[in-house]
Protein backbone atom coordinates (compact mmCIF):
# COMPACT_ATOMS: atom_id res chain seq x y z
CA UNK A 1 0.00 0.00 0.00
CA UNK A 2 2.70 2.59 0.79
CA UNK A 3 4.18 2.30 -2.51
CA UNK A 4 1.17 2.63 -4.35
CA UNK A 5 0.12 5.86 -1.95
CA UNK A 6 4.11 7.17 -2.77
CA UNK A 7 3.44 6.46 -6.41
CA UNK A 8 0.76 8.66 -6.62
CA UNK A 9 2.29 11.32 -4.33
CA UNK A 10 5.15 11.83 -6.36
CA UNK A 11 3.82 11.95 -10.00
CA UNK A 12 0.53 13.26 -9.59
CA UNK A 13 0.49 16.90 -9.47
CA UNK A 14 -0.97 17.94 -6.44
CA UNK A 15 -4.24 20.17 -8.22
CA UNK A 16 -5.30 17.00 -9.89
CA UNK A 17 -4.53 14.57 -7.01
CA UNK A 18 -6.84 16.73 -4.75
CA UNK A 19 -9.74 15.84 -6.96
CA UNK A 20 -9.30 12.34 -6.94
CA UNK A 21 -7.84 11.83 -3.52
CA UNK A 22 -11.18 11.41 -1.73
CA UNK A 23 -12.54 8.99 -4.09
CA UNK A 24 -9.96 6.49 -4.13
CA UNK A 25 -9.29 6.38 -0.34
CA UNK A 26 -12.79 5.77 0.07
CA UNK A 27 -11.95 2.49 -2.14
CA UNK A 28 -9.35 1.49 0.25
CA UNK A 29 -11.02 1.84 3.93
CA UNK A 30 -12.91 -1.30 4.04
CA UNK A 31 -9.37 -2.82 4.48
CA UNK A 32 -8.42 -0.59 7.65
CA UNK A 33 -11.82 -1.62 9.59
CA UNK A 34 -10.70 -2.04 13.18
CA UNK A 35 -10.53 -0.53 16.60
CA UNK A 36 -7.06 -0.08 17.24
CA UNK A 37 -6.37 3.55 16.31
CA UNK A 38 -9.30 6.54 16.72
CA UNK A 39 -8.91 10.13 14.51
CA UNK A 40 -9.53 12.74 16.78
CA UNK A 41 -10.79 14.74 13.75
CA UNK A 42 -13.22 12.85 12.61
CA UNK A 43 -13.85 10.26 15.17
CA UNK A 44 -13.26 7.13 13.48
CA UNK A 45 -12.09 4.21 14.88
CA UNK A 46 -9.83 1.93 12.47
CA UNK A 47 -7.24 -1.20 12.49
CA UNK A 48 -4.75 1.59 11.87
CA UNK A 49 -3.99 4.51 9.66
CA UNK A 50 -2.79 4.48 6.32
CA UNK A 51 0.86 4.97 5.09
CA UNK A 52 1.91 8.37 4.14
CA UNK A 53 5.35 9.87 2.00
CA UNK A 54 6.72 11.31 -0.71
CA UNK A 55 9.74 9.81 0.46
CA UNK A 56 9.80 7.53 2.92
CA UNK A 57 6.32 6.71 3.92
CA UNK A 58 5.66 7.21 7.37
CA UNK A 59 2.94 3.82 9.04
CA UNK A 60 0.07 4.53 10.36
CA UNK A 61 -0.15 8.20 9.63
CA UNK A 62 -3.13 9.13 7.01
CA UNK A 63 -6.75 8.95 8.63
CA UNK A 64 -8.71 6.69 5.52
CA UNK A 65 -12.00 8.62 6.16
CA UNK A 66 -10.82 12.00 6.58
CA UNK A 67 -7.21 12.45 5.41
CA UNK A 68 -5.85 13.70 8.81
CA UNK A 69 -2.11 13.47 9.56
CA UNK A 70 -0.31 13.18 12.18
CA UNK A 71 -0.04 17.08 12.65
CA UNK A 72 -3.58 17.55 11.76
CA UNK A 73 -4.62 15.39 14.37
CA UNK A 74 -2.60 16.73 17.37
CA UNK A 75 -3.80 20.38 16.17
CA UNK A 76 -7.39 19.00 16.07
CA UNK A 77 -6.72 18.37 19.98
CA UNK A 78 -4.74 21.56 20.53
CA UNK A 79 -7.87 23.59 18.98
CA UNK A 80 -10.28 21.85 21.48
CA UNK A 81 -8.52 23.38 24.30
CA UNK A 82 -8.38 27.09 23.33
CA UNK A 83 -10.94 29.53 22.34
CA UNK A 84 -10.42 29.73 18.91
CA UNK A 85 -12.76 27.61 17.43
CA UNK A 86 -15.74 28.90 20.02
CA UNK A 87 -15.14 32.76 18.76
CA UNK A 88 -16.91 34.43 15.76
CA UNK A 89 -13.91 36.09 14.56
CA UNK A 90 -12.31 35.83 10.94
CA UNK A 91 -10.52 32.92 9.77
CA UNK A 92 -8.44 32.84 6.63
CA UNK A 93 -7.11 28.98 6.09
CA UNK A 94 -4.37 28.87 3.48
CA UNK A 95 -3.78 25.97 1.48
CA UNK A 96 -6.89 24.32 3.49
CA UNK A 97 -6.50 21.22 4.30
CA UNK A 98 -9.57 19.09 3.68
CA UNK A 99 -9.97 17.42 7.08
CA UNK A 100 -10.59 21.22 8.32
CA UNK A 101 -12.57 22.22 6.03
CA UNK A 102 -15.77 21.06 7.00
CA UNK A 103 -15.65 21.40 10.38
CA UNK A 104 -14.16 24.41 10.56
CA UNK A 105 -17.45 25.79 8.50
CA UNK A 106 -19.42 24.37 11.12
CA UNK A 107 -18.17 26.66 13.75
CA UNK A 108 -19.61 30.55 14.13
CA UNK A 109 -16.08 31.49 12.18
CA UNK A 110 -16.02 33.74 9.28
CA UNK A 111 -14.13 31.24 7.58
CA UNK A 112 -12.25 31.96 4.26
CA UNK A 113 -10.08 29.15 2.37
CA UNK A 114 -6.93 30.18 -0.30
CA UNK A 115 -4.85 28.66 -2.04
CA UNK A 116 -2.90 28.77 -5.21
CA UNK A 117 -4.54 26.66 -7.50
CA UNK A 118 -6.67 24.60 -4.85
CA UNK A 119 -9.84 23.12 -6.32
CA UNK A 120 -11.34 23.57 -2.67
CA UNK A 121 -10.54 27.13 -1.93
CA UNK A 122 -12.61 30.18 -1.90
CA UNK A 123 -9.65 32.23 -3.05
CA UNK A 124 -6.93 31.98 -5.16
CA UNK A 125 -3.79 33.70 -4.90
CA UNK A 126 0.01 33.91 -4.32
CA UNK A 127 0.95 34.25 -0.94
CA UNK A 128 3.98 36.60 -1.44
CA UNK A 129 1.84 38.60 -2.95
CA UNK A 130 -1.86 38.66 -0.96
CA UNK A 131 -5.06 40.68 -2.59
CA UNK A 132 -6.68 41.51 0.64
CA UNK A 133 -6.42 44.80 2.52
CA UNK A 134 -4.47 45.33 5.35
CA UNK A 135 -5.29 43.29 8.94
CA UNK A 136 -7.99 41.92 7.27
CA UNK A 137 -8.50 38.52 9.51
CA UNK A 138 -8.00 37.72 13.41
CA UNK A 139 -6.58 34.09 12.70
CA UNK A 140 -4.57 32.98 9.70
CA UNK A 141 -3.81 29.05 9.20
CA UNK A 142 -0.93 28.51 6.72
CA UNK A 143 1.03 24.91 7.53
CA UNK A 144 3.24 23.47 5.34
CA UNK A 145 3.64 26.03 2.70
CA UNK A 146 6.90 28.34 3.98
CA UNK A 147 9.03 25.51 2.99
CA UNK A 148 7.52 25.58 -0.91
CA UNK A 149 7.44 29.49 -1.27
CA UNK A 150 10.68 31.56 -2.72
CA UNK A 151 10.83 34.34 -1.34
CA UNK A 152 10.09 33.41 2.21
CA UNK A 153 10.66 37.44 3.39
CA UNK A 154 7.92 38.24 1.13
CA UNK A 155 5.48 35.65 2.27
CA UNK A 156 5.67 36.41 6.02
CA UNK A 157 5.57 39.89 5.46
CA UNK A 158 2.10 39.75 3.87
CA UNK A 159 0.85 36.76 6.51
CA UNK A 160 1.40 39.84 8.86
CA UNK A 161 0.16 42.53 7.26
CA UNK A 162 -3.23 40.77 6.63
CA UNK A 163 -3.11 39.78 10.28
CA UNK A 164 -5.46 42.31 12.79
CA UNK A 165 -3.66 43.29 16.10
CA UNK A 166 -3.69 40.97 18.58
CA UNK A 167 -4.37 38.76 15.73
CA UNK A 168 -2.96 34.98 15.67
CA UNK A 169 -0.99 33.11 12.87
CA UNK A 170 -0.70 28.93 12.93
CA UNK A 171 2.16 28.35 11.09
CA UNK A 172 3.63 25.04 10.99
CA UNK A 173 6.10 23.37 9.08
CA UNK A 174 8.93 20.66 9.31
CA UNK A 175 11.86 21.31 10.50
CA UNK A 176 15.13 19.27 11.04
CA UNK A 177 15.77 18.91 14.35
CA UNK A 178 19.57 17.93 13.53
CA UNK A 179 19.83 21.31 11.63
CA UNK A 180 20.45 24.56 13.56
CA UNK A 181 19.86 27.12 11.37
CA UNK A 182 17.57 26.74 8.33
CA UNK A 183 19.37 25.84 5.17
CA UNK A 184 18.40 27.64 1.45
CA UNK A 185 20.17 27.59 -1.78
CA UNK A 186 18.72 29.46 -4.99
CA UNK A 187 21.15 27.43 -6.69
CA UNK A 188 19.70 24.29 -6.25
CA UNK A 189 16.47 24.28 -9.19
CA UNK A 190 16.75 20.22 -9.96
CA UNK A 191 13.55 18.52 -8.68
CA UNK A 192 16.19 15.44 -7.46
CA UNK A 193 18.51 17.66 -5.93
CA UNK A 194 16.13 19.48 -4.21
CA UNK A 195 14.87 16.40 -2.40
CA UNK A 196 18.30 15.74 -1.67
CA UNK A 197 19.29 18.79 0.08
CA UNK A 198 15.60 20.14 1.41
CA UNK A 199 13.64 16.52 1.89
CA UNK A 200 11.50 17.04 -0.62
CA UNK A 201 11.07 18.11 -4.64
CA UNK A 202 9.05 21.42 -4.33
CA UNK A 203 10.91 22.67 -1.43
CA UNK A 204 12.93 25.35 -1.50
CA UNK A 205 14.38 25.06 2.05
CA UNK A 206 15.06 22.64 5.42
CA UNK A 207 14.37 24.89 8.15
CA UNK A 208 16.14 24.13 11.02
CA UNK A 209 15.85 24.62 14.70
CA UNK A 210 15.74 28.69 14.37
CA UNK A 211 12.33 28.29 12.75
CA UNK A 212 10.93 30.60 15.43
CA UNK A 213 13.41 32.94 14.62
CA UNK A 214 13.09 33.33 11.12
CA UNK A 215 9.29 33.62 11.59
CA UNK A 216 10.41 36.52 14.39
CA UNK A 217 12.12 38.33 11.60
CA UNK A 218 8.76 39.30 10.24
CA UNK A 219 7.59 40.92 13.19
CA UNK A 220 6.03 38.08 15.25
CA UNK A 221 5.92 37.25 18.97
CA UNK A 222 6.27 33.61 18.19
CA UNK A 223 5.03 30.83 20.64
CA UNK A 224 6.49 27.72 20.16
CA UNK A 225 4.41 24.96 22.45
CA UNK A 226 6.42 21.67 22.49
CA UNK A 227 4.45 20.57 25.79
CA UNK A 228 1.00 20.40 24.11
CA UNK A 229 1.61 16.71 23.18
CA UNK A 230 3.11 15.55 26.82
CA UNK A 231 -0.43 15.50 28.05
CA UNK A 232 -1.13 12.56 26.13
CA UNK A 233 0.27 9.14 27.31
CA UNK A 234 1.88 6.58 24.96
CA UNK A 235 -1.03 4.78 24.13
CA UNK A 236 -2.82 8.27 23.77
CA UNK A 237 -0.25 8.93 20.79
CA UNK A 238 -0.28 5.96 19.21
CA UNK A 239 -4.18 5.68 19.51
CA UNK A 240 -4.72 9.03 17.73
CA UNK A 241 -1.66 8.96 15.68
CA UNK A 242 0.15 11.89 16.93
CA UNK A 243 3.63 10.18 15.30
CA UNK A 244 7.08 10.06 16.30
CA UNK A 245 9.60 13.16 16.53
CA UNK A 246 11.73 12.16 13.13
CA UNK A 247 14.82 13.88 11.47
CA UNK A 248 12.38 15.60 9.31
CA UNK A 249 10.35 17.22 11.52
CA UNK A 250 9.23 18.37 14.79
CA UNK A 251 5.25 17.36 13.95
CA UNK A 252 4.70 17.74 17.78
CA UNK A 253 5.81 21.49 18.12
CA UNK A 254 2.14 23.79 17.53
CA UNK A 255 3.94 27.48 16.15
CA UNK A 256 1.50 30.60 16.52
CA UNK A 257 2.62 33.53 15.48
CA UNK A 258 0.98 37.06 17.65
CA UNK A 259 0.71 40.10 16.16
CA UNK A 260 1.10 43.19 18.81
Amino acid sequence: MKHIIKFFLRNIPRKYLQRIVKMAVTMIKPLYLGNKVKCPVCGKHYRKFLPYGYVNARPNALCPNCLSLERHRLLWMYFQQTDILKSNKSFLHIAPEICFINRLKKTNLYYKTADLESPWADLHFNIENIPLADESFDFIMANHILEHVEHLDKALSELYRILKPHGQAILLSPVNRNLPHTYEDASITNPLEREKAFGQKDHVRMFGLDYAQVLAQSGFSVEENSEFINQFSKKEIYKFGFGEINKLGIEQHIFIGHKK
